[in-house]
């Protein structure tokens, strides 16, 4: 399957007119294919973004069966020009080598004729405030958890889980990771509540998860591509410092980690697997 990272993002650039300039940017995961190209705002139509994507198969050799968009205003735009040619568009947050596209060419831009001088987060997106997990679906118990990135990919991915998202290129082994190097995680006991948890889970897509000190402190999930669910909030300094150690694991796993969801903690079913990774923001 052949898939690509892509962007339509408004640049700090100008044409010669002084009319704002729309970018396009579409690459593979290794970056041994790059497109890109700019147009006049009043010119960026599903027309223009069909015939973009044409010169970039031609170009490639090949045509992708799906576009992978982190951008939420950029999904609509690239679903309709990629629609007559048979390319779906996937939004996920999980696009790290456009991400560092886009952040070097913010050093390139000033070079620029047209450049306008303002700053620009090429990363940012508005995103609303955080919205409580709903009550009725929050399981019994939970807890900060881990365990050696090895154990976990000859393990979890095995057994026989209802519901489960374990992206191939998310595996610690493809990270280099250590198999003795700790994967951390969270563990959710949701008793009768487990599979409802689980369903509303799939359907917010989980991105990643973070631990979050405060008054409360709070743990906090990451979903499609701007939400934010608070899943818990909690006062107790053993698992604040938990979710320190939570926190550095995760930071030294390459931004891996997972959420485990099963109906109790007898080790004998699980209900829900995902295997996440936090990009920056």
């Amino acid at each position: 399957m052949v898939i690509w990272q892509a962007d339509l993002h408004r640049p700090p650039l100008t044409n010669n007119q002084g009319q704002p300039l729309w970018e396009l940017l579409m690459c593979d995961s290794q970056f041994k294919f790059s497109y890109g190209a700019t147009v006049p705002q009043a010119q960026l139509n599903s027309d223009w973004v069909t015939e973009q994507l044409k010169t970039a198969i031609h170009r490639a050799g090949e045509t992708p069966d799906a576009l992978q968009v982190f951008r939420p205003q950029a999904v609509s735009l690239l679903k309709l020009g990629g629609e007559s040619l048979g390319i779906r568009v996937e939004p996920t947050r999980q696009t790290p080598t456009l991400h560092r596209w886009l952040v070097q060419r913010t050093q390139w831009y000033p070079s620029l004729e047209g450049h306008t001088g303002a700053g620009y987060d090429p990363l940012h997106l508005d995103s609303p405030p955080p919205q409580p997990l709903p009550e009725a679906l929050w399981g019994e118990q939970w807890r900060f958890a881990g365990m050696k990135a090895g154990d976990f990919e000859q393990t979890l991915p095995y057994e026989p889980i209802p519901i489960r998202h374990l992206p191939p290129e998310l595996m610690p082994v493809n990270f280099g990771l250590p198999s003795t190097n700790p994967l951390p995680g969270i563990v959710i006991d949701a008793g009768r509540q487990s599979m409802a948890l689980c369903q509303w889970l799939q359907s917010a897509r989980p991105a990643w998860l973070t631990y979050i000190p405060g008054d409360p402190d709070g743990l906090i999930l990451h979903a499609g591509l701007v939400d934010r669910w608070v899943m818990t909030t909690f006062a107790d300094p053993e698992v604040a410092e938990a979710g320190q150690l939570f926190e550095q694991r995760k930071r030294q796993s390459g931004g891996l980690h997972f959420l485990l969801v099963r109906p109790d903690d007898s080790g004998m079913t699980n209900t829900g697997l995902w295997l996440l990774r936090q990009l920056q923001e």
